[in-house]
Parts: C-alpha cells; structure tokens; sequence
C-alpha cells in the first residue's frame, strides 16, 4: 500500500505548518479565470504520488501550451519542505497534499481559495465526496480531488481454493472473515489467515475504522476535535483482532510490522485475508501462488466501508500563476484525464460518474474500488497528523493497548479516548 508511507510522512512538519501561516487564503477568491499561453507551472508532490501525478503530467504537457514541471520530496521530508516554502511565501504553483491533511492546509492558508472555479465544473457533484468535504473550510473549497488510494479488503483465491473456501465469496461480515482466516492457517507451514501492521498507527487506522463505520460505530466527531473511540464497536473490533492475534491466525512478526513491510507476506503468497489501499493491486505479480480477489472492508455482522486517502490538489496561496494552474486542475478532472489517462493506468477515478468505464469492466476488481471512492469516509480533522499519524502520538498507544494488551479492550479504548480527544482539541 503506497498510504502507508503517505500515513508516516512527517509528522513534525505537519506543526511546523501550523505556525506558517495565520489563516486561509482569500486571494483571488471568485477568480474563475483559466489559462493555456505557455506558461511554466511548478508542482511539488511526494514520492508514493510521483508516478500518478507525472503519468498526468506528461499527457498535460503534450497537449497544452503550458508546461507542469513537478518537484518530488520524500514522502518523510514532504511536510517539512512545504512548511519552510509557506513560512518563506514561496509555495509552488500547484501543491499535492495527503488528504489527511488538507484541513490544516485550508486552515493555514497553504491553498488558494478556488470556491468559484470548483462550482463552475458542470461535473462538481460527481467528484469524491470524501475528498471535497477534507479539502472544504469554512464552506469554501481549496483543492479537488487527485490520486484516490482507498482501502479494501485483499483475498488471495489459491489459499482460498486449498483451504476449502469458494474463491468467488469473499466474506462480507467481520466473522466470516474470522472463520475464513481458521480456514487459510489450518493449512499449516507459514501460511496464515490474516495479516495487519501491528505497530504502524497509520496502517491500523486506514484498515480498521472501516470495520467500525461499517458497524454503525464512529472515531471522531464531525467537527474532527474529539474521539468518539469508547464505543461498543470499537471494542468489538479491536477484540476480534486482538482475538486473531492470540489464536495465531496472525504472524507473531505482525506486533512489531511498523509498515514498511506490512504487505510482503502477502505478496509471498503466505496470508489469506488482509485489509490494504487499492492502490497494491498495481504492483501485485500474481502467479500459482497468489491469484488476488479484492472486497469491501465488511462490519462485524455486514456493511461494508473504506477509508478513502490518497491526495488533493490545490494551488498554491503564493502562486503568481493561479489561471495556469487551475487550466491544469480542471483538466485531470476531465473525461479525458479521468478515462484515458487515470482509468487507463488502472487508477481510481475521482468522478463517481465515470467509475463504470471502459478499462474497470475489463478488471471487474477496480470496478470494486470506484464504487466504493463514492461509498468511503476521510476522517477530517486539522490536527490528525499528530493525533493519529505521529508514532510518538496518542493513537499509537491506543491501538498497541487494544490489540495487544492484556486488559479489557472496550476499558482500554475509554482510558485512551480522552488523551486522544486531548490531541485533536489542543492548538494546531
């Protein structure tokens, strides 16, 4: 899952940001001017986004007079390096942020308000709701959808064939997956059923709160200031991993898998059922070992839900070139950007009415994951990179307690919520 790295990226900058600037940008506010006359468009993105963004790119610039030259920073130096560019009034034109983080970008000022550009899209009701509703402050829009990375629920069909299970039913309840994953270690050796990164706060949030929501529960309020984590289905969530964990339907090396290589199990062949982002189906090689299904991330007795991540786009506050940068914007939101450049490259498209498109029919699997681009939340919060997303942060000691503590689960999620709630509330 490239999220995983998008979920680690620099926590510090993330405060460093919060001091950059002192509130959201109105310049230019009911602009709706859109440029192509040559000019030099600058773009900073991260590395897990780079190839995305550059694949758009390149068909951008071999169709426009403008030119998008992209700068690309680790994705653990990214928020750093925004930060100092904002302190200094020196943002690039067109600026790619993790969509976690797009509130604390509106909210400091980082974007250009484009409110009157994004109403003029005859497609606006279309775009990703998860994504529009994070990158929205105070009723003003300041970034559009981008790269869409979501998470699902990833089966490999061969364990699933040896182990007795139809390859053709994925589970759709929280305790089917439970049996299923019985199932899958009964076969023994190194194989086993279910896999999470158990020290990766970031993996444990984009895999798990799925089941919650889908279970009727919450983890935030709706004004993002406090957690909602003491709640029964959380409890029960958290009890059934913790539960997977002791039985050994999960790998003893999954307690200390702090991300970067929480998939390759999988990859290997070796689990049967894991959670991960959309975006792993494009660098999966599958063979007589791995053959992948993919799923919604069911709720303990049905629903399903996803935790929709990946980036937003937005121009910069600083930017001298707005009209330029925005011809660029609007043209990735296009059917033409969005069909035979996204769809094409086995992408997520970010307009709900183009999900049924030529090249998802022919994957019937990213067909699963369009619709639920639409069906999915992203938790909004201007502080959740150091609540949630900081391995130092109160979220990390949370989920660590629930998963492999020793004490009552739903106790645990009480005790922590309020330090959770602590974070979230206090100064970004």
């Amino acid at each position: 899952m490239t999220s995983h790295a998008r979920f680690l990226a620099a926590v510090a900058g993330a405060l460093l940001l919060a001091a950059c600037q002192s509130g959201p940008a109105t310049t230019a506010a009911g602009d709706t001017a859109s440029v192509d006359d040559g000019t030099t468009i600058t773009m900073w993105t991260r590395s897990p986004t780079a190839t995305f963004s550059q694949t758009l790119i390149d068909a951008y610039n071999a169709s426009h007079r403008n030119k998008v030259k992209l700068t690309v920073f680790p994705a653990d130096s990214y928020q750093q390096k925004v930060g100092t560019a904002a302190g200094a009034r020196q943002l690039p034109d067109l600026l790619a942020a993790d969509v976690v983080y797009a509130p604390n970008y509106a909210a400091k000022g980082l974007f250009l308000d484009v409110t009157a550009r994004v109403n003029q899209l005859p497609f606006k009701g279309t775009l990703a709701a998860a994504h529009v509703k994070a990158a929205t402050f105070e009723g003003k829009h300041y970034a559009v959808p981008h790269d869409i990375d979501l998470s699902a629920l990833f089966y490999n069909k061969v364990l699933f064939t040896r182990a007795g299970l139809d390859p053709a039913k994925p589970p759709s309840t929280m305790d089917e997956v439970v049996a299923a994953a019985r199932k899958v270690t009964a076969l023994g050796g190194d194989v086993k059923g279910y896999f999470f990164g158990g020290a990766c706060p970031g993996c444990q949030l984009f895999t798990s709160w799925p089941m919650i929501w889908a279970s009727g529960g919450t983890v935030l309020n709706e004004q993002g200031t406090a957690a909602t984590l003491d709640n029964p289905q959380a409890a029960q969530v958290y009890a059934l991993l913790r539960r997977m964990y002791t039985e050994g339907l999960v790998p003893a090396s999954a307690k200390n898998e702090s991300g970067p290589t929480w998939t390759q199990s999988f990859l290997d062949g070796k689990i049967g059922i894991q959670p991960m982002g959309a975006t792993a189906l494009q660098g999966i090689k599958e063979g007589p070992d791995l053959q992948v299904g993919v799923a919604p991330i069911p709720g303990l007795k049905g629903g399903s839900s996803s935790f929709v991540g990946g980036d937003v786009l937005g121009v910069g506050s600083t930017s001298a070139h707005a009209a330029a940068a925005w011809d660029f914007i609007a043209w990735t939101l296009t059917d033409q950007a969005q069909v035979d450049v996204v769809a094409k490259s086995k992408n997520i498209t970010v307009r709900a009415d183009l999900a049924d498109n030529t090249y998802a029919r022919q994957d019937p699997r990213l067909g699963v994951f369009n619709r639920l681009a639409s069906q999915g939340r992203t938790p909004i919060s201007v502080n959740f990179g150091k609540t949630f997303n900081d391995t130092t942060g109160p979220w990390t000691a949370t989920v660590l307690d629930a998963v492999f503590g020793s004490g009552d689960v739903g106790a645990t999620l009480k005790q922590h919520n309020a330090a959770v709630t602590e974070s979230l509330a206090s100064g970004s």
